[in-house]
Parts: structure tokens; sequence; C-alpha cells
């Protein structure tokens, strides 16, 4: 009982991740950082809702409905509307009216809505209809490029098409990795080693504030909250 989640990997360029999950028996959850937005629909006691979840720059407590299920598409790092800036939706959320078992509206239009194991037919089609897009120079510095900008460009397209500087992007991602390592039971002297922290501190510190759990809380098979999806990057 709790949170059940199942997620899987896209061959999208523009999507991070797919995922899905229902509620049992729990009221909360610790929303952990993400440097990602997702679209996410769910339905509780017959209502079918949608919104537009934004990047989360800390772990954050987070209520969830009893008894509902949810489907969401996480986005690629540089991927945005440009009709909702992402800026506006850090550490927030908006919500998508008129959402019904079959149909939602976005951007003026009517959308069906999109399955799991469909999601990249639908996010096809937000790119041919120009509500989706990305960021070609946040792109290719993702992928190890260097493009013929100044820094203080890339800085600022940076954060104009994830809502977070990337520093924080590499902090998060970084927290991540390390909880992902935890729940391997990879000692924490090894994760230190590993993913470039100071010493046991500076991971303690990382985890609290991105993760909302320490090490020995991660390796509790049992915790009180569930967490959001946490997923091996």
């Amino acid at each position: 009982m709790g949170l059940e989640v199942e997620s899987r990997p896209s061959d999208s360029p523009y999507i991070e991740r797919v995922w899905r999950s229902s509620s049992h028996d729990v009221d909360r959850m610790t929303s952990i950082a993400t440097a990602h937005w997702d679209l996410v629909f769910w339905e509780h006691r017959g209502q079918v809702n949608a919104a537009v979840q934004g990047p989360g720059s800390r772990a954050s407590p987070a209520p969830v409905p009893e008894d509902a299920t949810f489907f969401g598409i996480s986005f690629a790092l540089g991927t945005s509307m440009p009709h909702l800036p992402i800026g506006r939706l850090v550490d927030g959320s908006a919500e998508i009216p008129d959402t019904t078992r079959r149909s939602f509206w976005l951007k003026g239009s009517a959308w069906r809505l999109p399955g799991y194991d469909n999601a990249e037919v639908f996010v096809r089609r937000m790119v041919r209809e120009g509500v989706l897009e990305c960021d070609p120079i946040v792109a290719a510095v993702l992928g190890g490029a260097s493009p013929d900008v100044s820094e203080r460009t890339i800085q600022r397209r940076f954060v104009a098409a994830t809502g977070l500087t990337r520093g924080a992007v590499r902090q998060i991602d970084r927290a991540r990795q390390a909880a992902a390592l935890i729940l391997e039971d990879v000692p924490a002297h090894d994760v230190i080693h590993r993913l470039g922290y100071f010493d046991q501190p500076h991971l303690a510190r990382s985890l609290t504030r991105y993760i909302g759990r320490t090490a020995t809380q991660l390796r509790d098979r049992d915790p009180l909250e569930p967490l959001s999806l946490l997923y091996k990057t």
C-alpha cells in the first residue's frame, strides 16, 4: 500500500520519462527536487484533472488524494511551452481547465488525453503544432557541445528554458544520483567519492535539501511518507 509508481524511458528527444502511479492509504508524500517539468493527469472520485507541474528547486511535502490514479510525461531539459513560461512554474504548477476523461484544452485547442503507451505520439503532435519546442543551445550544452555564443548567453538561455541555473540543475541531478545509489545499498563513502561531494556533511546537506531524506532514512524501506518519482539518471 502507499504510492505505487511505474516509469519508463523514452526515445523521444523531448521526453525525459513517462510515468504512472496509484495511491492507496496515503495522504502525503515527499516531492523530491527535479529539474524537469511534467504534464500530469489524474483521476480521483470520478473527476479527471490535468496540470503542468513545474521544476522543484528543493524537496517539499505534497498532499496525495487517496485512491487516485496518475499519469505523467516528464519533459527533457530545454524543452518548454513558450506560451507558459517555465520560470513562473518553479516550485509551483498551473491547472489545465476543462479536462474530461477524453480531452482537455491546451493553447486554445482540444487535445485527446494521452496514455502511458502513446505519450510519444502526443508529444510529436505538440511539436508539430508549435506548442512545444526545444532550445537548441541548451540541448547542445547538455549534450557536451560548446556553442559559439557567450557564457552569459548560455546562462540566460538555460534559465529561460529550464527555470533554473545550470548550477542548480547539476546539484539536483547529483543528489538524485546519490539517493539512487544509497537505495542500492552503496556505502556513503563510495557515494561521496563517485559523485564528488566534499565529505559526509556535504552529502547529508544535499540529500536533506533536494531529496528530503538523510542517507539513513533512505535506507529505511518503510518510510512514513513515500517519495515522488526517483530513478537512476
